[in-house]
């Protein structure tokens, strides 16, 4: 059987191998969080796919509360 990668055992969490960089040690946890989550590159399609949704959501929301009496049969 083939081996997958380099290290044999999985991380713990997704930063688990990454070593701190000094800029790191003064960034508060909210701004990591928009850092690696929110404005990560490999995370853009997914992030797009729920504002995507979200939109929608939001937007059938304020279109049936704007036009729904035209959804009643008169």
């Amino acid at each position: 059987m083939a081996r997958r990668s380099a290290n044999p055992t999985p991380a713990p969490y997704p930063g688990a191998g990454r070593r701190l960089q000094p800029s790191d040690l003064d960034e508060s946890a909210f701004s990591r969080f928009l850092r690696e989550q929110v404005y990560a590159p490999e995370k853009l399609p997914g992030n797009i796919s729920v504002l995507t949704g979200v939109g929608l959501f939001l937007g059938g929301i304020v279109a049936v509360r704007a036009w729904g009496d035209l959804l009643i049969p008169a």
